[in-house]
């Protein structure tokens, strides 16, 4: 017979082995649950141990790392500090040093998306944001630019299934989802959408490290779960994937804290969905003032930190964004006088 003693020692091990399973790396579980296995046929406690050993060791190194070059993070940085023109420059560098990598057409479309977003700026309920706009002449250069990118994506997985090349493939088509959605094109853009999902989940398969999809997939969860009821319907009949806001915001964590290319977008898009879907102003002021004090020259984030402050009724400090939002030397003139009727607008509001 079993002492109680034995019993007790047994339950207590197993719940501290619960509790270290839940902290190991994702990528461990399967073959710690193995050896966990194996170590119980020779006591629980050998099974703690292991369980202990394996999740305290450094993690081995992932093959699937991105390489890119420094010319992209450059360019990322100046787009994210509100100089989208300089990444281009940067990105046609890149385009060719390495023409038959997709990094630099992403980058150069990333680059062209906020000069897009920076255009289409207006208020509506109280709060900025690119709304809603027509088809242009230069919308056509963009999709090409994230076509080719994806292209270059799928002709390099056929030689190897990478975690870096899904991750691109996923860029380029939630590059198109954003046109797409801004032009209220509803079709392309749950296609464009479902179809970056898939590339983000390949590429989080094969390497659970890689943050950056994660803020991809963070953004598809967060959107299907906020969808209006209509929507949802719709999205059931034509067999669209749903989603999960509480799983989106827990990606979008992941992305915008360990995110290695696009941390600071995952912290924006992360703030805007509070704002504008779940009223969560304070919250979302959070997580949105460290973009301003890290990239202090973009407009957007001036602006939506202005706008965050004057839903809290903070007017003084909401007047304040807005005076420096429209007092910048923004490059593009379409975007230099959207920003300031935007920034003027609140302004005299607020009076």
């Amino acid at each position: 017979m079993v002492s109680l003693g034995v019993i007790m020692t047994t339950a207590t091990a197993t719940i501290l082995i619960a509790e270290l399973l839940r902290d190991c790396r994702q990528n461990f579980r399967l073959e710690v649950l193995k050896q966990v296995r194996r170590a119980v046929y020779s006591g629980i406690v050998s099974a703690l141990f292991v369980l202990a050993a394996m999740c305290i060791a450094p993690a081995p190194a992932h093959a699937n790392q991105l390489n890119v070059p420094p010319e992209v993070k450059q360019g990322l940085d100046r787009i994210f500090d509100g100089d989208p023109d300089a990444a281009i420059d940067l990105a046609k560098v890149v385009q060719q040093k390495q023409p038959e990598h997709p990094v630099g057409y992403l980058l150069e479309a990333e680059a062209r998306w906020w000069k897009i977003y920076c255009e289409a700026l207006e208020v509506k309920y109280e709060m900025v944001d690119a709304w809603k706009r027509s088809k242009r002449p230069g919308d056509d250069d963009y999709l090409a630019l994230a076509d080719h990118g994806i292209s270059l994506a799928q002709a390099q997985l056929k030689n190897s299934d990478s975690a870096e090349m899904h991750l691109y493939a996923g860029m380029g088509l939630a590059l198109k989802a954003r046109l797409f959605g801004l032009r209220e094109e509803r079709r392309a853009t749950a296609r464009a959408g479902v179809d970056a999902r898939e590339q983000f989940l390949r590429a989080a398969q094969l390497d659970p490290d890689l943050a950056d999809a994660y803020t991809g997939l963070g953004l598809y969860n967060y959107y299907a779960d906020a969808l209006s009821a209509i929507a949802k319907v719709l999205r059931f009949i034509m067999g669209i994937p749903g989603g999960s806001k509480r799983e989106g915001i827990k990606q979008l964590e992941i992305g915008m804290s360990r995110g290695e290319l696009i941390a600071p977008e995952a912290r924006f898009y992360y703030a805007r969905n509070l704002r504008t879907y779940d009223q969560k102003y304070e919250e979302a002021l959070a997580i949105a003032a460290p973009l301003v004090e890290r990239y202090p020259h973009n407009p957007i984030f001036l602006l939506m930190v202005g706008n965050l402050n004057a839903e809290l009724g903070r007017k003084e400090k909401a007047a304040a964004s807005f005076r420096a939002a429209g007092q910048l030397p923004i490059r593009d003139s379409a975007c230099a006088e959207r920003v300031r009727k935007v920034a003027e607008m609140f302004l005299s509001s607020s009076h």
